[in-house]
């Protein structure tokens, strides 16, 4: 199974030379993309995905999602609900350079 998506140039070019390089959390990188694929890749506006499942997918740790996603969080690359402690969090892949 083929799968094609249109990524915005902004994020090779100018995001992940940010998180890899600059901010040396290549995690990051990673997780964006892969809530990006889950969410705006489908045309979709969230996802819900436990870190579990975060993790199998990028092949990171589940500690390694977790401070991914409160790195992309505290930069407003996405946002993150949820509904109690333990539930499955809701996440919003956010695109700040762009204006609406």
């Amino acid at each position: 199974m083929a799968l094609s998506l249109k990524l915005d140039r902004y994020v090779i070019e100018t995001l992940m030379p940010d998180l890899v390089g600059h901010d040396r959390r290549p995690a990051a990188f990673l997780v964006y993309l892969a809530l990006w694929v889950r969410s705006t890749g489908n045309r979709a506006r969230t996802v819900s995905i436990s870190l579990r499942d975060l993790s199998e997918a990028t092949g990171l740790s589940k500690r390694a999602v977790q401070g991914a996603v409160g790195r992309l969080a505290k930069r407003k690359l996405i946002d993150v609900k949820r509904s109690s402690a333990t539930a499955v969090p809701e996440y919003t892949v956010l695109t700040p350079w762009k204006r609406r």
